[in-house]
């Protein structure tokens, strides 16, 4: 199962770096790709998409399911 979200305030290396800390802390063993021209962040190896978004959130971004 994978989880995707859009985060359209994620425009650099030092976000990307933020998201997937943030993803893996609150997800631990889920593995984290981003796709930064598209905003796009894909979570595999967790069925916890409210945490994974609330830790996203938490970090300061603004992903929206997709």
């Amino acid at each position: 199962m994978s989880i995707e979200f859009q985060v359209p305030d994620m425009t650099c290396g030092h976000c990307v770096k933020t998201i997937t800390g943030a993803v893996t802390a609150a997800a631990p063993g889920a593995s984290v790709a981003v796709d930064l021209p598209t905003h796009r962040v894909t979570i595999s190896g967790t069925d916890q998409a409210d945490k994974v978004e609330a830790a996203i959130r938490d970090a300061g971004y603004e992903p929206q399911r997709v």
